[in-house]
C-alpha cells in the first residue's frame, strides 16, 4: 500500500474486545472498508429487547448479549455470522479445562477466516486481525498484496502454556489439567500469523520482548498501549474505613494470579481487609472452596456492572503472571485507583506513583503493598489522584491516536 493510498482497512473480530475499540477507530477516520465479527446486535434488536424485558431484570446472559452491539460503526459494513457466534460461545461455556479451550478457540478460529474468505475482501487493501484467529485471512490477503496487520494481544501461546505448566505443579487440583496438543497447535499457529504479517501490534513491552524470547520478528512489532471509556467510570472519595477494600476483577483461574491473591489475603486476615474476586470461574470445586475461605467470590458480572465494582473498591491487586495488556488496569485507574500488578500484566501503572509493581508470585511483595496502602489513607489519596491524571494519557480516543500513528508510520 503505497504512503498516499486510502487506507481501507478489513477487520476481523472475534468477540467483543475492547467494546470494538479497533473497528470503531477505523470508522470515525475513515479507514473501515468491512468489519467481520461472530456476533453483532443491532440496535432495533436492543431496543426491542429491552422494551419487553427491562435491563433490571434482565438474566447475566442476556445483559451480555446486548452488549454485543457495535457503536460507531455503520450498520451496512458490519458483517456478524450468528451461528458461529453463539456455538463458539456455548462450546466455550461448557469446556472444562485447557485443552477443550483452545480445542473450541482452534475450531472457531478457522471457521471464522473461512466464512470471511467465502464472502470476500471487496475493496480492502489491508487486513487487520488478532492472534490465532486471522492466519488464513492473513495468508489470502498477502498473497493479493495487501497490506497485513496482527494484534498479539497476549504473550504468544508457548509462553503462556510454559506459565501455566508451572502453575499447575505447585497448584495442583485447582484447575482441571489434560495434556495440551491443541495449545501448540494454536501456538505454531500464531507464529504462522507472525511470517505473514507486515506489522505486529502489541500492548505493552511485555508481549513484544515475549515474541523475541520464542525468536519472533521482534523487529516488526509495535507497542501501542490501550484506552478505555474514560467517562464511565467516577473515582470514588477515599475513605479511612477500619477495613480496606481489595478488589480483583478478571478470569478467576491460575494465569491471573488469584492463587497467590489468596494466600496474601490469608496472611493479611479478615480483620483490616475485605476481599472481593469478580469474574467467570474457571478453578475446581476444590480450587474456588480454597479462595473461598478469605473473601467474596462473586463469579462473572455483565460489563455494564464494571465501573460499581470498581467503585466498591479502596485498592485494585491484579497479580496476573501472564496478559497482552490488561484492560481492566486501565479501567481501575480510570476510576481512581491505586493499582497492585505485575511487569507481566503489561500496564500502564508506574512503580510508586499511582501503584506498585510487584513481581509475579511473589507473595510477601503483595502482603506488603498492601499494609502499605492500608496503613496510609494520605498515600492512597494522593495514588489516587495520580491514577486518574495517568488515566486521561489511556483514553479511547488517545488510543486511536496511538493506533493510527502506528499504521501511518
Amino acid at each position: 500500500m503505497s504512503e498516499h493510498q486510502q487506507r481501507a482497512f478489513l477487520v476481523a473480530q472475534l468477540g467483543a474486545r475492547m467494546h470494538y475499540a479497533v473497528p470503531r477507530i477505523f470508522a470515525a477516520a475513515g479507514w473501515l472498508e468491512r468489519f467481520y465479527t461472530d456476533l453483532w446486535v443491532s440496535k432495533r434488536l436492543v431496543a426491542v429487547v429491552e422494551r419487553t424485558l427491562p435491563r433490571r431484570v434482565q438474566p447475566v446472559r442476556v445483559k451480555r448479549l446486548l452488549a454485543r452491539r457495535v457503536e460507531g460503526v455503520p450498520e451496512s459494513k458490519v458483517t456478524a455470522f450468528p451461528c458461529l457466534g453463539f456455538a463458539y460461545g456455548l462450546r466455550l461455556a461448557t469446556a472444562r479445562n485447557h485443552t477443550a479451550r483452545a480445542a473450541v478457540n482452534l475450531w472457531a478460529s478457522t471457521l471464522f477466516c473461512k466464512e470471511i474468505l467465502s464472502r470476500g475482501l471487496g475493496n480492502a487493501n489491508a487486513v487487520y486481525a488478532f492472534n490465532s484467529a486471522g492466519l488464513e485471512l492473513l495468508r489470502h490477503a498477502r498473497a493479493r498484496g495487501l497490506f497485513t496487520v496482527i494484534e498479539q494481544t497476549i504473550a504468544p501461546r508457548s509462553v503462556e502454556a510454559a506459565i501455566m505448566r508451572q502453575e499447575a505443579e505447585c497448584w495442583p487440583g485447582w484447575e482441571e489439567e489434560g495434556n495440551d496438543p491443541y495449545a501448540w497447535a494454536l501456538a505454531e499457529r500464531e507464529e504462522a500469523e507472525w511470517r505473514e504479517a507486515d506489522l505486529i501490534l502489541c500492548g505493552s513491552e511485555f508481549v513484544r520482548d515475549a515474541i523475541g524470547q520464542v525468536n519472533g520478528p521482534r523487529e516488526r512489532c509495535r507497542v501501542v498501549p490501550y484506552g478505555v471509556e474514560l467517562p464511565l467510570f467516577r473515582p470514588r472519595s477515599v475513605l479511612e474505613e477500619k477495613r480496606l477494600r481489595v478488589l480483583f476483577i478478571g478470569t478467576v483461574g491460575l494465569r491471573k494470579g488469584v492463587q497467590y491473591l489468596g494466600r496474601a489475603a490469608a496472611k493479611l486476615g479478615k480483620e483490616n481487609y475485605e476481599f472481593r474476586v469478580v469474574g467467570p470461574v474457571r478453578l475446581t470445586p476444590f480450587g474456588l472452596q480454597s479462595l473461598r475461605h478469605w473473601g467474596n467470590v462473586v463469579g462473572p458480572v455483565p460489563r455494564s456492572q464494571v465501573a460499581e465494582e470498581l467503585g466498591w473498591a479502596d485498592v485494585f491487586v491484579f497479580p496476573s503472571l501472564c496478559e497482552g495488556s490488561a484492560t481492566v488496569c486501565y479501567e481501575a485507574l480510570a476510576a481512581g485507583l491505586p493499582v497492585i500488578t505485575t511487569p507481566n500484566a503489561g500496564s500502564v501503572v508506574r512503580d510508586g506513583v499511582d501503584g506498585f509493581i510487584v513481581p509475579i508470585r511473589d507473595v510477601d511483595a503483595l502482603v506488603s503493598r498492601i499494609e502499605q496502602l492500608a496503613a496510609q489513607p494520605e498515600l492512597r489519596r494522593w495514588m489516587s489522584d495520580q491514577a486518574r491524571q495517568r488515566a486521561l494519557e489511556f483514553t479511547v480516543e488517545r488510543y486511536g491516536e496511538r493506533l493510527l500513528a502506528a499504521l501511518s508510520s
